[in-house]
């Protein structure tokens, strides 16, 4: 190849480079708050096992489902603020893994576990990934606002994620959420992978 047709394509590709890399909050421009639901939103460590947790919720039965949509945001934003003041925290990530991958196996195999224990189970992954957002958010000088997007944003979504599941009855909607659940817990798996792919 030529030199000068090498140029058009390296200029080209240094352009496409972006300006700024944020890891850990995406900026919309539309303000912290909707910085923070976009950030849970973009955010597979949190978001699976948050979908996760409203599938077990919602195949426990409507008090679970209530239990959950109470406990998760709760703790969330209770462990958030507590992150908040934190100057940091150890690496998290193992446990984080581990907790979707845990939940997922919860769905897949219909644990029946009582309404309380989804709550608590709720509580936990809620105060976990809490904590964890508010160190970082502390670390990139965020705020509490953009906290409330991210608590807010779980809530809706796990509502929206339990409720069609708590009324279904028939064998083969329970077998979409039970698979949904598999799939959870093999993305855990192939996260758990690459982690120790990284750290070995």
């Amino acid at each position: 190849m030529k030199r000068s047709g090498v140029l058009p394509p390296l200029a080209t590709g240094l352009l496409a480079l972006p300006g700024a890399a944020q890891a850990h909050l995406v900026t919309s421009g539309l303000g912290p708050f909707y910085d923070g639901a976009l950030h849970l939103l973009l955010s597979p460590g949190d978001l699976l096992g948050l979908l996760a947790v409203a599938l077990l919720a919602g195949l426990r039965g409507a008090r679970a489902g209530r239990l959950t949509a109470i406990a998760l945001p709760a703790a969330w934003l209770l462990a958030g603020l507590i992150g908040l003041t934190l100057p940091s925290l150890p690496d998290l990530t193992w446990l984080n893994i581990t907790s979707i991958l845990v939940l997922g196996i919860l769905v897949a195999a219909d644990a029946r576990l009582p309404p309380s224990a989804v709550a608590s189970l709720a509580a936990a992954y809620g105060g976990l990934h809490g904590l964890a957002n508010g160190t970082a958010l502390a670390a990139i000088g965020a705020g509490p606002s953009t906290l409330l997007g991210i608590v807010l944003t779980a809530q809706i979504l796990a509502l929206l994620t339990a409720a069609p599941v708590i009324p279904l009855r028939a064998l083969r909607g329970q077998i979409v959420v039970r698979v949904a659940g598999s799939w959870v817990a093999a993305v855990g798996i192939l996260m758990l992978g690459w982690l120790t792919q990284g750290t070995g």
